[in-house]
């Protein structure tokens, strides 16, 4: 009998291989193409398609904990982004045939359109063992007939794309919602989720989204009331213009930044960030805040995080910590009406957990409008 994850003539086409030189062999989905992409895992039980289609996962292969993935299908309603930027998604067992009375077409479909790799019949409780023992690291996806010293020099050969937050950014400034109606929050877009958008408008704001290397003199010039700074893919170093921009408009504006946007906040104050091991990604991430003693049930998706000790030279204060490892989830300057969390307080793991930070954002706004009107 084959065993999970055993090569075998005409099942398996596709293999990844590590740069240990483990292999893994699977059944091809989706787009079918080589890549050299970052390895990482999702420990979510369902939202495969909000997963797929975050920006922050570019450059990627997430390997799903969950092993039944696509058994219901995609909703024309659920998408984060306009094109996913995945680089691949790797799972134990894929459905092409989904039951949901929303889906409008199978996931493999979604993924072929957009050049996303799949590979099922994966070991995926092996190969995350391994992500979790290791820590994250390249990883081919290629043909089942690649020969491994072939692979193995590939993957020595190709260094990880740095310019991924340009790649997903949008290309122009964009006005969401109606004008002259409630306050106006210019994003900072490093690939935002449209569910950020979402939970503005549904709070009666006119957002206007600008690319991630807008400088500051371009964002008062749309005078704002708020400044948010978006979730996005990778290192937040690799954008020091952004953090330039975001250092020129600290105490200006009150400001408010989720996740990428949370630690380019922080550099901003002149914190420092470090590669996490293997990162935070899933929907079950306990964070306790500091301010109320309460817990919160998470979405996470990141592989850096805020260094603790750094803080001590800032005007920053932490005021929610990880349970799991006692990282920073995040900060806040009252001096200059500004934070940040490292989670995703607009999706819905707890289901509504944080979603005050939406509203206390906008309460930080009412509060300077009054202050500037009293004056």
């Amino acid at each position: 009998m084959l065993k999970l994850g055993e090569r075998m003539e005409n099942v398996f086409d596709r293999k990844i291989i590590l740069e240990n030189g483990t292999e893994f062999y699977g059944s091809s989905f989706g787009a079918e193409k080589d890549a050299v992409l970052e390895l990482v895992f999702n420990t979510s039980m369902v939202g495969y398609q909000e997963i797929l289609s975050d920006p922050s996962y570019a450059g990627q292969a997430v390997v799903m904990t969950y092993p039944l993935i696509g058994n219901y299908g995609t909703a024309a309603d659920d998408y984060e982004s306009s094109r996913p930027a995945m680089g691949a998604m790797i799972v134990r067992q894929y459905e092409n045939e989904p039951s949901n009375f929303r889906s409008v077409e199978t996931l493999s479909a979604v993924m072929r359109n957009a050049g996303v790799i799949g590979i099922s019949g994966v070991d995926t409780r092996k190969l995350t063992r391994m992500i979790r023992d290791r820590g994250t690291g390249k990883v081919l996806i290629a043909d089942a007939a690649l020969p491994l010293s072939d692979g193995i020099e590939r993957l020595r050969a190709t260094d990880l794309r740095r310019d991924l937050v340009p790649s997903v950014s949008c290309r122009e400034e964009t006005v969401w919602g109606p004008e002259n109606k409630g306050p106006h929050i210019v994003i900072l877009d490093c690939g935002i989720k449209q569910n950020i958008i979402r939970s503005f408008l549904k709070r009666d704001c006119r957002v206007t989204t600008v690319p991630w290397n807008t400088g500051a003199d371009r964002i008062r010039s749309l005078d704002p009331d708020g400044i948010f700074v978006s979730n996005g893919p990778g290192d937040p170093s690799d954008v020091p213009e952004t953090v330039r921009t975001v250092r020129s408009l600290l105490g200006s504006y009150p400001l408010f930044g989720i996740c990428l946007g949370h630690q380019i906040l922080s550099l901003a104050y002149g914190a420092k960030t470090y590669k996490l091991k293997f990162g935070h990604r899933g929907g079950n991430h306990p964070v306790r805040n500091l301010e109320t003693g309460r817990i919160e049930i998470t979405s996470q998706n990141h592989s850096y995080a805020v260094l603790t000790d750094s803080l001590s030279r800032t005007p920053l204060t932490v005021t929610h910590l990880n349970l799991l490892d006692e990282t920073v989830e995040g900060v806040r300057c009252g001096r200059d009406s500004a934070f940040g969390v490292q989670y995703h307080p607009e999706s819905s793991p707890g289901p509504q957990d944080s979603s005050y930070l939406f509203d206390r954002f906008l309460d930080l706004i009412g509060k300077g409008k009054n202050h500037a009107e009293k004056n």
